[in-house]
This record gives structure tokens, sequence and C-alpha cells, in this order.
């Protein structure tokens, strides 16, 4: 298996998937050993989390995993992505100053966008964060209608076709009666 390594320049533009309730919003992501380690994390899959409010500004809930920290003094706002403590990722609705990691910020969201996005006071949320679009698709389910049958030269079956078939993949023995 061959490792992809992933730089973010000054200029990298690479964003983060939110999903909240089935709405998802992009963040664009910081350059800094945090990001990238996340990013490394996510391509093995997307991780959800359970985010409950804190001190009136922000959803906050630990990611299951540990991640290197690259802490400044930080005032932040609303929208901003903040690692705390390594393994907690903050969704700002608010501000509040602290020595964080940064992570990124929402993309063209208002204050109130967010706070409704987040359920801002209200009860918690599953966070799901991805670094590939959602696609919408949920679950594939096969077609459950029963499936034609074809002779083994591979042409269509006619209804009552008598000798030996193929359906759903298998061989089938049509008998006469």
């Amino acid at each position: 298996m061959a490792l992809t390594a992933i730089v973010l320049g000054a200029n990298a533009q690479q964003k983060l998937y939110l999903t909240i309730g089935g709405i998802t919003k992009t963040a664009t992501m910081v350059s800094n050993s945090s990001t990238e380690a996340l990013v490394a994390q996510l391509q093995q899959g997307d991780i959800t989390y359970e985010a409950h409010d804190y001190g009136n500004f922000e959803k906050v809930g630990p990611l299951g995993y540990t991640f290197p920290e690259n802490n400044t003094q930080i005032t932040t706002e609303p929208g901003d992505l903040i690692l705390y403590q390594g393994s907690n990722l903050c969704i700002y609705y608010d501000t509040n100053s602290w020595n964080f990691t940064r992570i990124g910020k929402l993309d063209n969201m208002t204050q109130a966008e967010i706070k409704t996005w987040v359920n801002a006071g209200g009860d918690n949320v599953s966070v799901t964060l991805s670094i590939s679009e959602p696609t919408g698709i949920s679950k594939v389910k096969g077609d459950e209608t029963k499936s034609q049958a074809y002779t083994l030269t591979g042409t269509l079956a006619q209804a009552g076709q008598k000798g030996i078939v193929i359906q759903n993949g298998k061989v089938a023995i049509k008998r006469v009666k």
C-alpha cells in the first residue's frame, strides 16, 4: 500500500467537511502538524463524535484520537475550529481567548447560521468529519425485485422456458412438468 504525503502550503485550501443533522458545511483548514495529522487520520475514514455545549460559546467533543498540539494565544471568532488538549474538536459560535491549536474556519457562515446548525444552547449533536465531499448516499440496496433469467448463450430466457438458465448468478434447471 502506497502512502501519500500531504503538505499544506501557504496557499493550500485543504477543505474539511463537517456534517451535523444531515447538513454538511465546509471549512478551510490551516497549515500545521495538527491538521496534517487529522487529514492523515481522515484518509483512513470519517470521524464521528458527540459534541456538547460548553461556556455558551462552543460545541466540543472528543475525537477518539490524539493529535499534535500547536497552541498559541487565540481569541476565537464564530466559525473557528479549534483542537483542544490534542483530542477534542471545538466548533465556536462565539468568542473566547485561550492557548489553542487552530484547525480551520467554517466557510461563509454567519454567527446566527452557525448557532442554528450546531444547536447552540441545546442538546448534544453528532458531528461527522470528512476530507471528501459527502455524496448523500448513505446505503446502497440491491434491487429486490425478481431478477431475469438468461440462457447459457446469454440471451434473455422467455417466461416458462425449460432447460438450464442462470438467475441471480446461479444455475437453475427449469424442468418440464
